[in-house]
């Protein structure tokens, strides 16, 4: 970096600043790289989303919506699963493992966070997940539902229902 010489004649503190301005450019390089970088892999961008579809079982066909999160680095999957006929919802977690296109899916779904509700397992694959939805009572799997979700949407935020918009009242005519 610096010559002998100058390194000798630089008292300690300069020889720190006079190696600053050659370091710098390489610094700021990086990461201006770092910023174009995906924080997610292709597979997670394929897989994370909006699943809509129906599960059949003995109580007949329910409406499922399930918006899934895979990180795949991890093994880890979270989801919210919400019943729409019900209109219960129930969050999960479990493990993701990749192959090829898609992967396969254990997770575990609580209500109110501490009781145990259901268990899903299936596989993702392209943009639809199939599978059986297990629902547990006293910690042991009963009814079970075959799921097949189709993929709707890109977005991990499940979309606002539509709520009817409150007119303004009336005014009494003035006479």
């Amino acid at each position: 970096m610096i010559g002998g010489y100058a390194r000798r004649m630089l008292p300690r503190g300069l020889r720190a600043r006079a190696v600053l301005p050659l370091a710098l450019p390489t610094v700021l390089a990086s990461c201006a790289l770092g910023a174009y970088l995906s924080p997610q892999t292709a597979l997670e961008r394929r897989v994370n989303g909006l699943y809509e579809g129906i599960g059949v079982g003995g109580t007949g066909r329910v409406p499922y919506r399930l918006t899934l999160t895979i990180q795949q680095r991890e093994g880890r999957a979270t989801a919210v699963l919400v019943n729409d006929e019900s209109r219960k919802a129930y969050a999960g977690s479990g493990t993701f493992q990749a192959t090829g296109d898609g992967g396969a899916l254990e997770l575990k779904f609580f209500e109110n966070g501490d009781q145990h509700r259901a268990n899903l397992h299936a596989t993702v694959i392209g943009t639809k997940v199939s599978g059986t939805l297990r629902t547990v009572l006293l910690g042991r799997e009963l009814l079970g539902y075959v799921v097949e979700l189709n993929k709707v949407s890109d977005s991990t935020t499940v979309p606002a229902t539509t709520a009817p918009v409150p007119q303004p009242a009336p005014t009494p005519a003035v006479p």
